[in-house]
């Protein structure tokens, strides 16, 4: 896989818990974080990948789940449906897996690198990378679900991880699977 100028940014970075904002006009340069945060996200061997994990506050996306690379522009939940939990895991907080409920089924709106308006249904594992990559665009992270035990469990790690802030990324050694790495 080619080297990419991003980096994924680790748990303890502030442009995590920032919202992002709108993109108001898609220009080249869009269309450039986007092809780079997928090769970063395949890079990472993950299955989305929000532009606040590589540092840029704007609201884009990426996701593929093997059928496809979606590239999305300023998403919007419409509808959801049902409901499913699942372990998470995030490229930007490693080694931490956390039980989310999330929509099992979810209708959301957005642009393509192109400005064409979409509308896109997904359901089980890509509703859920979808649902928990715009949660980045507002800031929040999967350890904001967890329950009290689960964040006296990962407290350390949590720590360490801030400590690692400015680190390119972990060795592959430290990195612990989970059932879906987002």
């Amino acid at each position: 896989m080619e080297k990419t100028a991003l980096s994924i940014r680790l748990y303890g970075d502030p442009v995590l818990r920032k919202k992002a904002k709108p993109v108001s006009h898609i220009s080249d340069r869009h269309r450039q974080i986007l092809s780079d945060m997928a090769k970063t996200m395949y890079a990472g061997s993950g299955i989305g990948l929000a532009a606040p994990q590589i540092g840029t506050s704007e609201s884009m996306i990426v996701a593929d789940i093997g059928s496809g690379l979606y590239k999305l522009i300023n998403p919007k939940i419409m509808k959801r449906e049902g409901w499913q939990v699942l372990d998470e895991g995030c490229l930007s907080i490693p080694g931490v897996c956390i039980k989310v409920k999330r929509a099992r089924k979810i209708t959301l709106t957005a642009q393509d690198e192109f400005s064409h308006p979409l509308t896109l249904e997904a359901d089980d594992l890509l509703a859920c990378v979808l649902q928990h990559e715009m949660e980045h665009l507002k800031g929040k992270l999967i350890v904001d679900y967890a329950s009290i035990f689960e964040r006296l469990k990962i407290k350390q790690k949590l720590a360490k991880l801030a400590q690692k802030i400015k680190d390119e990324k972990l060795p592959e050694s430290k990195k612990e699977s989970c059932q879906l790495q987002l």
